[in-house]
């Protein structure tokens, strides 16, 4: 072997490990940016606000309409979806309800899985039976629910199974955003 080839032969291999090196940090590099600048995937991101921290309502037993008491059973793996309007809401807890009945209906084989607490009064066009469980007003409750009484309508809630608060969804919402996350939740059993 000529110095000549050993030379070419030497360029090659170091510029092939400066290659290696290069795909090696570089992705990492990238990997770092990324994550750090707050990017996420799509199929990684929830359509609902992240509460940091939950709201805790697990040392609160709430009480249900028809005198019984709404046990947070961890065991059971059931989400609960949670609405806590004002006493004066009219038409837009009305819609709201229709909103929420579509929501769980869509969930199909796993919306046994779900409750919907109403927290207060419920309008009258809300579903007798199903999922639906109407909870007495209690301000323990509310005290929960991280910004309850917002100005601009009604938030909703994602409650997990044992009794963390970890979802917000802003008055206005889109509801589809709302079944695609707890959907996302249900698969996680």
């Amino acid at each position: 072997m000529t110095a000549d080839n050993r030379t070419r032969n030497r360029n090659r291999n170091r510029g092939l490990l400066i290659g290696i090196f290069v795909m090696f940090f570089g992705s990492m590099l990238v990997a770092g940016l990324l994550r750090f600048s707050g990017w996420r995937p799509a199929g990684t991101q929830n359509h609902g606000e992240l509460l940091q921290p939950p709201g805790d309502l697990r040392e609160v037993t709430p009480r249900l309409a028809d005198g019984g008491t709404y046990a947070w059973n961890p065991i059971e793996r059931r989400w609960r979806i949670a609405i806590a309007p004002p006493a004066d809401c009219g038409a837009p807890c009305e819609a709201l309800v229709g909103q929420i009945d579509t929501v769980w209906q869509l969930f199909g084989k796993d919306a046994d899985e779900v409750d919907v607490l109403w927290i207060g009064a419920p309008p009258a066009a809300l579903p007798a039976g199903g999922a639906w469980r109407v909870v007495e007003p209690d301000p323990a409750v509310r005290a929960g629910l991280p910004r309850v009484d917002d100005p601009t309508g009604v938030p909703v809630y994602v409650i997990d199974p044992n009794g963390f608060v970890v979802l917000r969804y802003a008055p206005g919402f889109d509801p589809g955003g709302l079944r695609k996350d707890v959907s996302k939740l249900l698969k996680l059993r």
